[in-house]
């Protein structure tokens, strides 16, 4: 879509849009959200926005990224009474009660996410499962954690800091800091330094 175009999609989404840039612009428990905003602008247009550059780069990504409105209405309050305006992605479940800045959500999917807590600076990917194994037990990962598309991580464990979890694998214990894990079950294939 040329640059032209999408500018004009912008402002006729601008009513659907006021909810979201009135909370942004004038709240002062915003600093997530500016933050998912910057993490998901140096990823998907290698630059970091400030000012009205960051809301208006919250716009685009409200208008042309479904998994980003669904991120945007787990952090905002009251967002069932305007979520209509702008549809989420369906078929992309959050359940997360502590989410940390800077998450990025690529290609959401066929996701479901039930944890207990995430981090800073988390990437899921699409097709995923994480969740609980029974009535209680869900995970907790931690800061700078990637999940790589159709991964399943279920049961009350932990994922380290700055762990990968590679296409398609199976984590059903604890994931130690650092590591990159692939398979059925999942087995710690690389481990990093990482400093705590």
């Amino acid at each position: 879509m040329k640059a032209a175009a999408k500018q004009v999609l912008l402002l006729l989404n601008l009513i659907r849009l006021w909810p979201t840039l009135l909370i942004i612009a004038f709240s002062g428990s915003d600093a997530p959200i500016r933050a998912d905003i910057r993490r998901w602008c140096a990823i998907l247009f290698h630059e970091e926005p400030a000012g009205f550059a960051l809301l208006h780069r919250h716009m685009h990504l409200m208008v042309f990224f479904r998994e980003y409105r669904n991120l945007v209405y787990l952090r905002l309050p009251f967002a069932r009474a305007y979520r209509w305006m702008m549809p989420p992605l369906d078929s992309l479940h959050l359940d997360i009660p502590d989410l940390g800045p800077g998450c990025f959500i690529q290609h959401g999917f066929s996701t479901m996410v039930a944890v207990e807590r995430i981090g800073a600076n988390f990437w899921l990917n699409q097709q995923v499962s994480i969740g609980y194994s029974n009535d209680d037990d869900c995970p907790t990962i931690g800061n700078d954690v990637t999940v790589r598309p159709g991964a399943k991580i279920v049961g009350k464990l932990r994922i380290g800091d700055g762990a990968t979890i590679g296409l398609n694998t199976v984590v059903t214990g604890n994931v130690p800091a650092g590591a990159t894990v692939f398979g059925v079950p999942g087995r710690v294939i690389w481990r990093n330094r990482v400093d705590t």
